[in-house]
Formats: C-alpha cells, structure tokens, sequence
C-alpha cells in the first residue's frame, strides 16, 4: 500500500516538477547554472522515497574554474540521490536524439547541456574535442560517469578512459562525486523510512599530466573506492 501511494505521488510530482524546470528554463534558456539548478531540484524527490539526503562539498572547490567532476553510477535513483552533487556551471554530455524524447529531451536542451551528433561519425570520434572546446567557451564543468554504465549492486565498476583523457587533455583538476551504496535493497518504497544516503563532493584533484589516461583512471578508481565505502558504512550507522 505504501509503494502504490509513493509511487502515485512520485508520478505527479515528477510531472509538476518537470513542468516548473521547463518553465524556469524558457525563460532562462542554455542558463550555465541549468543543471546545477535542476540536480536540486530533482534530488527533492529523496524525500518521498523516504531517503533522507546528508550531503557534503569540499570547500577547495572556486566558482571561478572549470573542472571534470565524476560520479558513481548506481540505478535510476541516482536522478533523486548524486543529483544533488551538481555545482553551479557543470553540464554533462549526450547524444543530440535525447532532445527529442518528450519532456525529458526540452528540459535536457535548454539546460545548456553538451550535444552530441553520434550519428556523425567525424564529431563522433572529435567528442572530447568538442566537449574541450565548450569548456573553454562558456567556462563550463563537465559531469561524467566513468564506469559508463549503472553498477547495479556491484560495487565500483571499472571505469573507462574518457573522463581523464578530457582532464589531461584539458589540464583541468579532477572533482570526484562520491554517494553511498543504494543498492542491495536501501531503498524500498513500500518502506516508510529508507534511512540515510550520503553524498560528498571531494577535493578537486590535479592529475599527473605525464601519466596515461588509464593510469589516472585507476588513481581516480582508488580514491573513489576508497570513498565509497567510507561513506557507505557512515550511512548505515547514521540510518
């Protein structure tokens, strides 16, 4: 009984929900605070699914720089959980068809959000070039999941190269974005209380522009692992 009542309320929320961020962002198209207004917006839906949100930022992170932030990658909660870790002025990247998917693909565009033509096989291949060049355009951050895929109860999965050879190519200083484990049945709606999620932005870190990119992925994989499991266990203490 209590899924089917949070699970009608989550639809009509999401629904007023999105309907105010496409309003906000008519009026402010292609905004660079977009998605960092956005991910605090959706992260309110924690709160209906009986998480609640303990959230952290470094304080070494200046509003003046651009850096590559990366996240952990969980489920589809992750939209009302790491959401809240957006900074002002971070977008992510996506093919340009998202644009088209009802609701989703307006809200995603005017966000200011990098585009992609993935049919284009020449841009296909320049993305991180041409993620590079918006960076310094608009003085942008960019979001990325490295594993590239939601882990689903499998811990940290490996991560792939992209993320890094964009900060190395870039010379920008890594922001890993770190949330406590969600999967392994933390959050149940047919559950009143889902306890505590944790969400900690760490210190920005500057790679070793001599290293390769898998070298760094692994350094970053460490550092974040190492994280993640600090912050999981913190969480079930605190739920």
């Amino acid at each position: 009984m209590i899924a089917i009542l949070r699970i009608l309320v989550l639809i009509v929320y999401f629904i007023l929900m999105n309907t105010f961020l496409t309003i906000v962002f008519i009026v402010r198209p292609m905004h660079r605070n977009n998605v960092f207004f956005a991910g605090k917006v959706y992260s309110t839906m924690a709160k209906i699914v009986g998480v609640k949100l303990l959230y952290r930022e470094s304080k070494n992170i200046d509003s003046n720089n651009s850096y590559v932030m990366i996240a952990n990658h969980q489920n589809t909660y992750d939209l009302a959980t790491v959401s809240h870790g957006a900074i002002p002025g971070v977008v992510t990247v996506g093919k340009k068809s998202l644009k088209w998917i009802p609701i989703f693909g307006l809200i995603y565009w005017l966000s200011g959000n990098i585009m992609i033509d993935r049919n284009d096989s020449g841009k296909a291949r320049d993305t991180l070039s041409l993620t590079g060049d918006k960076m310094r355009e608009r003085n942008l951050s960019i979001w990325m999941f490295p594993e590239g895929t939601r882990s689903r109860g499998k811990g940290l999965l490996s991560f792939k190269t992209g993320a890094f050879r964009l900060a190395i190519a870039e010379k920008k200083a890594i922001i890993p974005v770190v949330c406590s484990d969600i999967n392994n049945d933390k959050i149940k709606l047919n559950r009143w209380n889902n306890g505590t999620v944790i969400i900690e932005t760490l210190d920005p870190v500057l790679p070793d522009f001599e290293k390769s990119a898998r070298e760094t992925a692994n350094q970053f994989h460490d550092i974040m692992l190492s994280a993640f499991n600090r912050v999981t266990e913190e969480a079930k203490a605190l739920s």
